[in-house]
């Protein structure tokens, strides 16, 4: 079974609210859901936010999950989007010693393999960019690896459906949300 199929990504739409990922974290600690990957982002209103989820299709049932978070208060919507064709992406940095030649020429040829970059270099250290499928982003790991990583931080999987797969929502809050995020009282 290939890395994609053996994970489950799921997108919820949710308010834009302090205590939201605080409740959904909750609730994969209740039901004892372990969770690979977490993002969480505005959308283009500035009320709602997507998150993005990724489990392990063989320990979580994603069903089950789902039914769990539509029973959340602030939850809008969910959609389990690797059930259908998608795009997903997994953004990673990576330090790298980079102190002799044999380095910095082994990252070089490491960055035209793969869809990554170098966006910073300095004596002793450079740092890549990829961004990628998360199993794309694994197999640059793995072999920078062998150069010597120094550091690494990744953001997470995000994920989107393909061509009319739309997760969006008409859904508006019941007091309006000013443009710098809060909430106009009416008296």
């Amino acid at each position: 079974m290939d890395q994609q199929s053996s994970k489950h990504t799921i997108a919820a739409l949710v308010e834009n609210k302090p205590g939201v990922l605080n409740r959904v974290a909750s609730l994969f600690r209740r039901r004892n859901f372990n969770v690979d990957s977490l993002t969480v982002g505005r959308t283009y209103k500035s009320h709602i936010s997507r998150m993005t989820l990724v489990v392990d299709a063989k320990r979580t049932d994603a069903r089950k999950m789902i039914s769990n978070l539509f029973k959340l208060i602030n939850v809008i919507d969910v959609k389990l989007v690797s059930s259908e064709p998608h795009v997903s992406r997994d953004l990673a940095l990576v330090k790298v010693r980079s102190d002799d030649a044999d380095s910095r020429n082994g990252l070089t040829l490491l960055c035209e393999r793969f869809p990554a970059r170098i966006v910073d270099i300095g004596p002793h250290y450079a740092i890549a960019e990829i961004t990628a499928q998360e199993d794309v982003v694994e197999g640059f790991i793995e072999e920078v690896a062998k150069i010597g990583i120094v550091e690494l931080v990744r953001t997470g999987v995000v994920a989107m459906g393909r061509g009319t797969r739309i997760l969006d929502t008409e859904y508006e809050p019941a007091i309006p949300v000013a443009a710098n995020g809060s909430a106009h009282q009416v008296y």
